[in-house]
């Protein structure tokens, strides 16, 4: 600190009040430069002198007549007294946290002049100010216990009955404060008796309505934070007073307070919903009574419904709780289609060269549009179907143009959420829509087709299998609709496919070829004519449909290709002015799904002249609205795909930039939740805000979306090029490894996921094949323990469950591909962490069980509950993956690390657990038996009792893997299985023997135990009547079901016969005609069933038994062939 910077601060903060004022006005002023100036000076009597600035301020505060200072003193004291948490060890000490650093006699008088302070001061704003600075101090001081005097003095000035203010001040302060008291045992079993009494009053406040919110905002925060239900219960009749204070300010005309009430009860809503269900109907009935109120302001009349939508959403807390409240889902699901009427016939929509579809559409549309979504995925079909199937054919009978557009919407925004229902109904939902395809109004037949389209997606592929007939050539027909230009391009827009980053699926997403076909020239020929439109929009919608097209109809697009290619290349080529940068990009989309569709050698030579427009296209400036960027990174991947390892030249021209977007850093700012910067004024759509306690925080979603799209090719190249991607990898690995923890967004981190193995995958080909410029096998075990271990790590912090499942599966496509480079140091870290998987996801299905025992519990809840637990068999699903893949690379190594895992697994095999979670637990045991086989015997008194049971399980995938086992026990049980061989003959007879063995859901059950009984047969011959047990084996021969067991097992058979196995032969070789029949089925079923060694020896098997064989033996044999058998077998023995 310089000389005159000591001046000042010393003038600053001395006796003299005028120069500390002058510094809070500058620090006030719009000028930057001042501005700046003073906060610098601030910033120095902070570091330097914070006893001295705190007094300073508190003076000001105290007994300054200019409002403007009061309010900034005690604005600049509330971000003194913030404590932000602990910084990290190599972090600088946060100085702006200054009451660490002021003396205790320092912080006795700020103490009391705060207090005495919001005791004095008139001014409401200053005093809001005033509460928080004392909230943050408060907040950091009560768990010490050091600032007694606040509760008494928080007690009595909310009694203080001739001071609205300070009563509203004291409320406001216990509002912030209520996490911290409600943490406190001691606070909750002496105080809440009198917080509830004080409470209740301030709900009641006769005159000042500012009292009333502060005293709902204390409620809700306190009723939130209590941890006990016995607790939140003893505020229970807290609610008819809350419910007044929205009442009485709306019944006042006083809609701004009536808003502030509606907010905090939605946070109400939302956090603790089993609050209210004692007065639920009474709540939920003055909330749709607001909502039908046409007379209020939207913004009332939304919120109201927010709140509603809200609980039905609060399925975690009080699962069922709004579908069996009468009327309820029936009135709201009303105010919100009457609101989808208020839409306007803005002349803006009518013509295609503005890109404006939502013209005309107000605030009260786009509410209703999302809360019908929001509505439908809560409650689910069985809630929603039947009140819509009440007013849908209502609307679509009336006379007026936006009742039938409104049907038509609705049925588009509920289809998510109750499309198990729905594609019960198909034939009325189609013919609902399909009927709207004549209507004379356009924006009822753009609606239709809007319809059409998100129904493709949400009810496919049944709605395309089922009504393609129908659906596809109204389509077509549609695309006619020369009356207005805009349905004709949303037509063709819904009718095909959204462009990839808005992931819109449509009709063509879900057909198949076979299903296309038939279509393929009257849509072509017509999307062609739309091509050479003038207008923009259409072009862009044909380009759109175009690629769908050829995306589904793949190899059957070849015969429309030299029709298609020349226009596509003309747009690539002469789209080049600012308003064509859109169809530009389309084509460069089309091009690419085109060229994938019809495949290298015909694409081929167009391919060379695009990819030199597309290099030009990529040295060019580009401005950072322009989508080409983003089309051009996922033509790219594309023309990749397209042309395999003849795409390697093009990589130093497409990798720089793609490498750039995907380092790309989140464009965040985060502010202070009661910031006057306010991120939400921005009116850039692409910031989305979200609220973290006190922070706000606003992420620039168009930056995360390029980024999640350049890892996504990043991971696409890796996959195409295998080896070839190896230069990249270097550079590659650095970016995307941080990049598992990317929390900003899922997209990214599924990228990230999916790319790891990837990169080790090339590593390891390119090193196996010479590729590596000299870098040998330590090259891949560095980039090894560079990935496994990160994966790992992330692993532990992943939030979402199906990320998590799919961690686990790259994690084990990692693990396959490291082999034996990994270190016991890494199995361990491995090990442990599936430790935390189990645990994690088992807290998770525990939680899910304690929601089915809420009295609101209902089928529909439990449908939700059983698809959230499926994601819970997928983990388990894929960690058993991952100890299978370690059990097989370290053999019985691994066994000390499955003795730890034991514990988490074996209660898997439960009769209480999921047959999918006892599948995976047997299939872990079959993998250490067989693999470990000697060294796992000591497992066997323990599982085989599993196993044996489990081959008669109800589910035919339990029974497979239990039968497997029984086959790798006996195997490589010897003497421990021996006592055990008559039970296992029994368990596995009743699966052979059943009558629907057979059967498809059945026959890899049957199959595997055919095996395993062939195994005991080879095994434990002496432990069985074998006269009786081999031609039981031998009639179940040859398997179909199980191709790597038939395989084995037809290979056992051969070794058999070449041994002249007198077993398996019988009496006089009466089994060999069988054995000829078994041989003549595998050998004409191709390579299915048999190996080309196994066949081989089959061959030479039967020649042998040609020149051996009594002829009349084998004339009978042969006679009872097929005929094709028989020719079969005759060209095989002659070649």
């Amino acid at each position: 600190m310089d000389p005159q910077q000591q001046q000042q601060m010393a003038a600053i903060l001395g006796p003299d009040a005028a120069p500390f004022e002058s510094l809070l006005s500058q620090l006030m002023m719009s000028s930057n430069e001042q501005r700046s100036h003073a906060e610098s000076l601030f910033n120095l009597c902070r570091d330097h002198q914070p006893d001295a600035l705190a007094q300073k301020l508190a003076s000001v505060l105290h007994s300054s007549p200019a409002l403007d200072l009061r309010a900034m003193s005690a604005l600049l004291l509330r971000k003194l007294l913030t404590y932000r948490g602990a910084a990290s060890s190599d972090a600088e000490p946060d100085t702006s946290y200054i009451w660490p650093r002021l003396s205790p006699v320092s912080q006795s008088s700020l103490k009391s002049l705060l207090l005495s302070a919001l005791h004095r001061e008139p001014d409401r704003s200053v005093t809001k100010k005033l509460s928080d600075g004392v909230s943050a101090l408060a907040s950091t001081l009560l768990p010490d216990n050091a600032w007694p005097e606040l509760l008494p003095f928080l007690f009595q000035a909310v009694s203080a009955a001739d001071s609205p203010r300070l009563q509203e001040s004291a409320l406001l302060i216990f509002s912030q404060l209520a996490y911290y008291l409600a943490d406190d045992k001691s606070f909750v079993g002496h105080h809440l008796p009198t917080l509830h009494s004080i409470l209740l009053n301030a709900l009641s406040h006769p005159t000042a309505a500012d009292v009333r919110i502060s005293a709902l905002s204390a409620s809700v925060n306190l009723i939130t934070a209590l941890e006990l239900a016995s607790d939140r219960d003893r505020l229970a009749d807290l609610l008819p007073a809350m419910m007044r204070t929205l009442t009485e300010s709306l019944n006042a005309g006083q809609e701004a307070s009536a808003q502030e009430a509606l907010e905090l009860l939605i946070e109400l809503a939302g956090a603790e919903p089993r609050f209210l269900r004692r007065q639920l109907a009474d709540v939920v009935g003055a909330m749709l009574q607001i909502a039908e109120a046409d007379g209020l302001e939207e913004g009332t009349r939304h919120l109201a419904i927010e709140f509603m939508i809200t609980l039905t959403e609060a399925r975690e807390r009080a699962p069922g709780m709004m579908r069996k409240l009468p009327q309820f889902v029936g009135r709201l699901f009303a105010v919100l289609m009457r609101m989808l009427l208020d839409i306007e016939d803005d002349p803006a929509w009518h013509t295609a060269e503005v890109q404006d579809e939502d013209a005309g559409e107000t605030s009260n549309y786009g509410v209703a549009q999302e809360c019908l979504d929001r509505l439908s995925i809560a409650l689910g079909g069985n809630t929603i179907v039947p009140v819509a199937s009440e007013l849908l054919p209502a609307y679509l009978a009336a006379p007026e143009w936006q009742k039938h557009h409104a049907a038509l919407i609705t049925l588009a925004q509920i289809a998510e959420g109750c499309s198990k229902v729905m594609i019960k109904n198909l034939e009325q939902v189609v013919n609902m829509v399909l009927n709207s395809f004549q209507d004379p109004h356009p924006r009822v037949r753009w609606a239709a087709i809007n319809a059409i389209g998100q129904l493709s997606t949400d009810l496919g592929p049944e709605l395309q299998v089922q009504y393609h007939q129908r659906v596809l050539p109204a389509l077509a027909l549609a695309m006619d609709d020369f009356q207005n230009p805009r349905v004709q391009a949303m037509l063709i827009f819904y009718f095909m496919q959204a462009h990839a980053a808005s992931a819109v699926l449509n009709f063509c997403e879900n057909c198949t070829p076979d299903i296309l076909a038939p279509y393929l020239d009257g849509i072509i020929s017509k999307l062609l004519v739309l091509l050479q439109n003038g207008k923009q929009m259409v072009q862009e919608g044909a380009l759109t449909a175009l690629a769908s097209v050829a995306d589904s109809s793949q190899e059957n697009f070849q015969k429309y290709y030299d029709a298609v290619m020349p226009y596509l290349k003309v747009i690539l080529v002469n789209a080049n002015d600012k308003s064509n940068r859109m169809l530009r990009a389309k084509a460069m989309e089309c091009i690419s799904l085109v060229g994938m569709a019809v495949g290298k050698e015909k694409f081929r030579d167009d391919a060379k002249q695009v990819m030199e427009v597309l290099m030009s296209l990529q040295g060019s400036q580009m401005e950072t609205d322009d989508p080409t960027t983003s089309y051009m990174l996922q033509a790219w991947a594309r023309l990749c795909k397209c042309l395999g390892q003849d795409f390697l030249p093009y990589m130093s021209v497409v990798m720089p930039p793609l490498l750039q977007s995907a380092q790309l850093k989140p464009d965040v700012t985060v502010t202070s939740a009661d910031s006057d910067d306010d991120i939400e004024d921005s009116d850039d759509e692409s910031i989305e805000t979200i609220t973290l306690g006190d922070k706000r925080i606003g992420i620039r979603t168009s930056v995360l979306e390029e980024k999640a799209t350049a890892c996504n090719m990043l991971c696409c190249y890796a996959d195409e090029l295998k080896e070839g991607f190896y230069p990249w990898i270097d550079q590659v690995a650095p970016t995307m490894v941080p990049l598992l923890k990317f929390y900003f967004h899922e997209e990214v981190r599924k990228a990230a996921v999916s790319a790891m193995p990837e990169l080790l995958r090339s590593a390891k080909l390119a090193v196996e094949k010479g590729l590596a410029q000299g870098r040998d096998e330590s090259y891949i075990k560095q980039l090894s323990h560079y990935i496994i271990p990160a994966m790992v790590e992330a692993l532990q912090r992943e939030p979402e469950t199906e990320i998590c499942a799919s961690m686990l599966d790259s994690l084990n496509e990692c693990l396959e591909l490291a082999g034996t480079l990994l270190t016991e140091e890494q199995v361990r870290s491995i090990v442990d962490q599936i430790k935390h998987v189990i645990t994690a996801s088992a807290a998770r299905k525990k939680e899910r069980a304690e929601r089915t025992k809420a009295e609101d519990f209902d089928a529909e809840e439990g449908e939700m509950l059983k698809e959230e637990n499926e994601e819970e068999e997928e983990v388990f699903d894929k960690v058993g993956d991952c100890l299978g893949t370690l059990i097989k690379t370290f053999k019985a190594s691994f066994l000390p690390f499955f003795d730890e895992l034991s514990i988490y697994i074996t209660p898997m095999l439960g009769k209480d657990k999921t047959p999918e979670e006892r599948r995976i637990a047997i299939c872990i045991f079959d993998d250490v038996a067989e693999h470990c086989q000697g060294a796992a015997l000591r497992y066997f008194d323990s599982y085989l009792p599993f196993l044996l049971e489990a081959c008669n399980d109800e589910n035919a995938d339990v029974r497979q893997a239990a039968v497997y086992g029984v086959g790798i026990c006996a195997e490589f049980g010897g003497s421990v299985f021996r006592p055990l061989v008559g039970e296992a003959l029994s368990r596995l007879n009743n699966v052979i023997r059943h009558p629907d063995a057979l059967q498809s859901d059945n026959v890899m059950a049957y199959d595997n135990a055919v095996s395993a009984l062939g195994k005991i047969c080879q095994f434990h011959r002496e432990s069985i009547d074998a006269t009786q047990v081999f031609p039981a084996w031998l009639n179940c021969l040859p398997l179909k079901g199980d191709i790597i067991e038939a395989k084995l097992v037809h290979e056992q058979l051969c070794s058999m016969l070449e041994r002249s196995d007198r077993d398996l032969l019988g009496p006089n070789n009466q089994h060999l005609p069988k054995i000829i029949s078994v041989f003549a089925e595998v050998l004409c079923a191709g390579k299915d069933l048999a190996t080309e060694q196994t066949a081989s020896r089959m061959i030479n098997l039967l020649r042998q038994m040609q020149q051996t064989l009594p002829p009349s033996v084998l004339a009978s044999t042969w006679s009872a062939l097929q005929p094709q058998q028989q020719l079969a077998l005759q060209s095989m023995l002659s070649s």
